[in-house]
């Protein structure tokens, strides 16, 4: 069995509003788990590839400053 977990994550994520998007970033986080990497994996990809070259530094500079 081949699964796409991308598409998978895509596809439990596209019914969501910003609202839902935010909760399960946060539930994600807070939850602390490790089986929650691979979706906020996805997540992080989707927000890089609509991301414009001013928000991706932005980006990199916070994740610089944490770890």
């Amino acid at each position: 069995m081949d699964i796409n977990i991308r598409q998978a994550i895509k596809h439990n994520l596209s019914d969501n509003d910003n609202e839902k998007l935010r909760s399960t970033v946060v539930d994600a986080i807070e939850d602390g788990q490790e089986k929650m990497l691979p979706g906020l994996g996805v997540m992080f990809e989707i927000i890089w590839e609509k991301a414009s070259d001013e928000d991706k530094n932005k980006m990199i500079d916070h994740l610089a400053e944490g770890v």
